[in-house]
């Protein structure tokens, strides 16, 4: 199981409540250029409009820039592929306005590429300061530790 690309910054700035696992709808030379490491995660989130989930400003660059087509938008709109069960609970826990959708990271499964999604809430600034000053304490352990 490859894993292609991560969103580091959603583990730091959101709080994770609840994770799921999609398929995602490429185009061939996207399907390629993701393979190739070229996507990125950054800024992205999920919305669900109409029971369908979709991924939004997430940029996949073309696969090779010559030979794709001139109406290609590297941010264009993703639909995410959910079961009925987990899109109605996507859909009742997006209405809760404290709470959002992100994606966390994108692998494959055997042949097919999917995504994991993160139902998440978001920290406040103390608990960002709370989550630095552990990740500090914890490598000084394993320092000490190493020294040994």
């Amino acid at each position: 199981m490859a894993n292609y690309t991560e969103n580091r910054k959603a583990r730091f700035d959101y709080q994770i409540l609840e994770k799921y696992e999609a398929g995602i709808e490429l185009l061939g030379t996207e399907v390629k250029s993701v393979r190739g490491g070229q996507m990125s995660l950054e800024g992205a989130f999920v919305i669900v409009r109409g029971g369908e989930a979709f991924l939004i400003n997430s940029n996949i660059p073309p696969y090779q820039v010559k030979n794709a087509p001139k109406d290609y938008d590297p941010l264009r709109n993703r639909k995410l592929l959910l079961t009925k069960k987990e899109n109605t609970e996507l859909v009742g826990s997006e209405k809760n306005k404290s709470l959002t959708i992100v994606p966390i990271s994108v692998y494959n499964k055997g042949r097919k590429i999917k995504i994991q999604i993160a139902l998440v809430k978001g920290k406040k600034k103390f608990d960002k300061r709370e989550s630095i000053k552990k990740r500090d304490t914890d490598r000084e352990i394993r320092r000490e530790y190493k020294g040994r």
